[in-house]
């Protein structure tokens, strides 16, 4: 069994589980009931656990998922309804996905159910996303008279083009996990039931790769949204050459020449 946030684990908002054979971690959303509606007390557990993963050297690569029925719906509406302009702007709940974006290591989604609104967001700002089939992706927010707030009309349209980005942000409407996987938007679609195993296994085989050269990986793709080809390139190159410092790097280029599996130790 692994730790959790709190002693009770029904009352706990995010659950914590490290398998340490393969250096991963699953993390779940805890609000079934609520069908992992993201308040601000979920995500600030959520936070607070990658954080606190991302410094573990033990672990290697993490594991966000929900509950059955749904990834997570959105946002909590009731904590939001009477919401003045300035009490958004102080709670500066939108930063919490920005703490999601900036964990350095690997986070794979598994999703099943509802991934909708500000559960849509939280998955576009990880690394990689396994869908189960019935799955459904969306950003309903226009039908609360609102739009999403915490990257949706960026990431979505990075992903999916204008127009379809367009549609779905304008009507609410969901969009099925097999259009979402021919549109880029997820990784794979397996069957509902092995949607969190095969999200371990990717999480698995990702662990055994060198953390640094990792890291980098992920600074490097995350850079290609927000640079020109001719900026990302460079900044590509100057991470490259960087990793020629580690013995990591000296250590996975022996094991090569010698036919032998790398033993990486993060250094």
């Amino acid at each position: 069994m692994g730790d959790q946030m709190t002693k009770d684990a029904d009352e706990a908002l995010v659950l914590v589980e490290r398998q340490p054979e393969q250096r991963t971690a699953l993390v779940r959303l805890n609000r079934p009931k609520q069908l992992n509606a993201l308040n601000g007390p979920t995500m600030d557990a959520l936070c607070a656990a990658l954080e606190e993963l991302d410094r573990d050297d033990a672990v290697r690569a993490m594991v966000v998922t929900g509950s059955d029925r749904a990834f997570a719906a959105g946002a909590d509406i009731a904590e939001m309804a009477g919401a003045s302009p300035i009490d958004m702007l102080r709670g500066n709940r939108i930063a919490q996905w920005d703490r999601v974006r900036r964990i350095s290591k690997p986070v794979i989604a598994a999703v099943n159910g509802w991934c909708l609104g500000g559960g849509c967001e939280l998955v576009m700002a990880l690394d990689i996303v396994i869908a189960g089939e019935g799955a459904k992706f969306g950003q309903p927010e226009i039908n609360i008279g609102v739009i999403p707030g915490a990257g949706g009309t960026q990431r979505l349209t990075r992903a999916l083009g204008k127009s379809r980005a367009m549609e779905m942000i304008l009507t609410g409407e969901p969009m099925a996990a097999g259009e979402a996987l021919a549109r880029g938007l997820v990784s794979r679609v397996v069957p509902d039931e092995l949607v969190v195993e095969d999200a371990l296994s990717l999480g698995a085989a990702i662990a055994t790769k060198s953390p640094l050269a990792l890291r980098l990986a992920k600074e490097s793709v995350n850079a290609a949204y927000e640079m020109s080809l001719t900026d990302g390139l460079a900044h590509e190159r100057r991470l490259f050459y960087l990793l020629f410092a580690s013995e990591d790097q000296k250590e996975g280029m022996a094991a090569f020449l010698e036919k032998r599996t790398p033993d990486f130790t993060g250094r």
